[in-house]
């Protein structure tokens, strides 16, 4: 897949990532996802960040930490060097904003979106809102996603906003082990609603960490969804990767390992 091309001649015309949970605590995938920017992304035209970039965002008056920062100024190089930067939100950083918008010159764009990339009609999501079988989830994300809520939210200190949000990631892996594999995945209902809806024919989403490629006929219209992998590069199994779209429109799955992104 590597060749060895100028910057006006890309490699890729478009790579998505998701689920990376960056955090201070997992220097290893840090360093994996710095790589992976300064070896794969400058070589493209567009990146999109699919959500769950960090372990969790408590609002873009955090973006001065010191680790947060080593992020974003990572990822605005990419900027700066001419790449075109999209965010979907996630269920762990979807409160990131205009601040962090502008600080990594990404676009923030409304979810699901589509986009014609190489010709082809894409779906772009995180993945979660098409987990409707999980009602106490939905009913949680409806919340949290209110306007409203989230004026209140932002308005605490954020200290306070940390503990709250450590308190409800505490309270999500206890419901992970109850919840079946079944009701966390996304609803069939809801993905070919979505193809149904949008009249694309593919759709690139994370969330789920179960990465493969699903095909559905909808309408008579053949469909592809393909779901991006978790990264995680400190763990005792190194996971990781990205889809990578072609300029003639076709679509390459990379699934990575430690050989390539965890090299000095």
């Amino acid at each position: 897949m590597e060749r060895n091309q100028t910057k006006a001649q890309p490699i890729h015309t478009a790579l998505f990532i998701s689920d990376l949970h960056l955090q201070q605590s997992h220097p290893k995938t840090a360093h994996a996802f710095f790589r992976f920017l300064q070896q794969h992304a400058v070589h493209t035209e567009q990146l999109y960040i699919l959500g769950d970039l960090f372990e969790y965002w408590a609002g873009d008056d955090d973006i001065g930490s010191e680790f947060n920062r080593s992020v974003i100024d990572a990822i605005r190089k990419v900027a700066d060097a001419g790449v075109r930067l999209f965010w979907i939100g996630g269920n762990r950083d979807f409160l990131a904003g205009e601040g962090f918008a502008q600080a990594t010159g990404a676009i923030c764009l409304s979810e699901p979106h589509v986009a014609v990339i190489a010709g082809q009609r894409i779906i772009l999501a995180h993945g979660d809102a098409q987990c409707v079988d999980d009602h106490a989830y939905i009913e949680f994300r409806n919340q949290v996603r209110h306007p409203e809520w989230q004026k209140q939210f932002l308005a605490m200190p954020l200290e306070k906003r940390k503990a709250i949000i450590e308190g409800m990631r505490i309270d999500s892996r206890e419901e992970k082990q109850v919840k079946s594999s079944a009701v966390m995945d996304v609803s069939a209902a809801a993905i070919a609603d979505l193809f149904r809806k949008t009249e694309a024919s593919i759709l690139i989403h994370g969330h789920t960490h179960r990465p493969a490629r699903h095909d559905y006929i909808i309408r008579g219209r053949n469909c592809q969804r393909y779901v991006l992998p978790e990264w995680d590069f400190d763990g005792v199994t190194i996971q990781g990767g990205w889809i990578a779209i072609e300029p003639d429109g076709s679509i390459v799955r990379v699934e990575t390992d430690a050989t390539n992104l965890l090299s000095a």
